[in-house]
């Protein structure tokens, strides 16, 4: 007699829309095709929300706070790969063109036809690997020296212990790993973080760089991973 067969986890999906008109109607049919589905109301929650372990995102462009194109945006710069699918009030060419070039999987563009969406989020998915048997995907913590970082969680370890870092010092490590090595100015990691919309001094990464040294580095006067680089910015050094 053959074992009963695993039911595959369901493939989740957040949606960042802040017309609860339009969020509660997405949940309720993405949710009657089977899928998980979370909501977040604004950008800043989206940008949270989004570093989580998703199987596809709806962005909406126009949103309170941080809009959909800076979430995207931060979001890659964080090296979150996560499918997205835009959606806009706005049919400009060059918005979509700029929504597909920072990442976007797809633009729709509003009104739209629930059924076409549903395709779209089908053909979305089905560019994804799924995901098979019980267990998620493996972890995409990042490493370097001793210091493990969660992106899922927003947990970071230092020699298997809990490091306490605010939400705005693990936005720009998190952000530093994501470049992969590349040096980041002060600016892309200002823009990256509080978006470009944002009046503040781009100083306060120097600030928060001494923070996170103090507490990832063994020497913070002499870092080995989170390092500067004259007259252009920093790097993290894996």
């Amino acid at each position: 007699m053959s074992a009963p067969q695993e039911t595959p986890p369901k493939r989740r999906i957040l949606v960042v829309e802040d017309d609860p008109s339009i969020s509660l109607g997405l949940r309720m049919n993405l949710e009657s095709e089977g899928y998980e589905v979370a909501l977040a109301e604004d950008g800043e929650v989206g940008l949270t929300r989004g570093m989580e372990r998703w199987d596809l995102l709806i962005l909406d462009v126009m949103l309170p706070h941080v809009n959909g194109f800076e979430v995207l945006k931060a979001l890659r710069a964080r090296g979150v790969r996560t499918p997205v699918i835009m959606l806009s009030a706005r049919n400009a060419e060059m918005d979509k063109v700029l929504g597909l070039e920072l990442g976007a999987e797809d633009y729709v563009t509003k009104p739209f036809s629930l059924a076409e969406l549903l395709a779209r989020v089908r053909v979305a998915l089905r560019r994804t690997v799924p995901e098979r048997g019980p267990a998620r995907e493996p972890s995409r913590a990042w490493r370097f020296g001793t210091v493990v970082v969660d992106p899922e969680t927003r947990e970071v370890r230092r020699g298997g212990e809990l490091v306490d870092v605010t939400a705005k010092e693990f936005d720009i490590l998190a952000t530093l790993l994501g470049a992969g090595g590349r040096v980041l100015s002060r600016q892309q990691i200002f823009e990256a973080v509080w978006g470009v919309n944002h009046h503040g001094t781009t100083r306060t990464i120097d600030n928060f760089l001494a923070q996170l040294r103090g507490k990832l580095e063994d020497d913070a006067t002499a870092p080995k991973h989170l390092v500067t680089v004259r007259g252009v910015g920093y790097r993290i050094v894996v």
